[in-house]
């Protein structure tokens, strides 16, 4: 089974691939919302000074480490996890905000390289360019290396030829001297 996450940069929306099948992610996560919140009241709380230096990226996802998640797939779902969240967690957001921030000052020197995605954005950019030029579309990482194989055996035994076929040029009778001022 193979399963792959990625989120598209040209787009709000997270895919998963599952099998080779592309499926829309349906569920939002509650807590993180609650967390975004409660980190933007305890930051405006903060000095000017200490506030500008937590980078609240960090602060965030420190705080969601330590809770739990609170999914939801409908609009339904969503309000009973957004109340339950709001009352039965609000301490704890609270409390895991505050760890975070304290854990982020505490670490100012440090200037990590934040997570960017922009080599996995690239790594699928160049398998989707494969299954093209292959003609392949259940092409993947996990069968890359056979597949590849396959075609270039194909291409030998002169199953696959890899010429583009010729583009058909347009006879234009008023052109052509036999017909010209007939």
């Amino acid at each position: 089974m193979y399963i792959h996450a990625y989120n598209d940069s040209s787009t709000d929306d997270d895919v998963i691939e599952y099998s080779n099948e592309p499926i829309k992610k349906k569920w939002r996560n509650v807590m993180e919302l609650l967390v975004i919140e409660e980190v933007e009241e305890q930051i405006k709380l903060l000095p000017l000074k200490v506030s500008q230096h937590i980078k609240v990226h960090e602060v965030i996802a420190y705080a969601l480490n330590r809770l739990p998640g609170l999914y939801a797939t409908s609009k339904r779902g969503w309000q009973r996890q957004w109340h339950n969240g709001k009352t039965e967690y609000h301490h704890k957001i609270a409390t895991a905000v505050r760890q975070g921030i304290i854990a982020v000052q505490r670490d100012l020197l440090r200037d990590d390289v934040p997570l960017g995605f922009e080599e996995e954005n690239k790594a699928r950019a160049a398998l989707n360019g494969l299954k093209d030029l292959l003609q392949r579309q259940n092409l993947s990482w996990d069968n890359l290396v056979s597949m590849v194989e396959n075609t270039l055996m194909d291409t030998v035994r002169g199953k696959i030829t890899w010429r583009k076929p010729p583009e058909q040029e347009i006879f234009d009778w008023e052109k052509h001297p036999q017909y010209q001022g007939k």
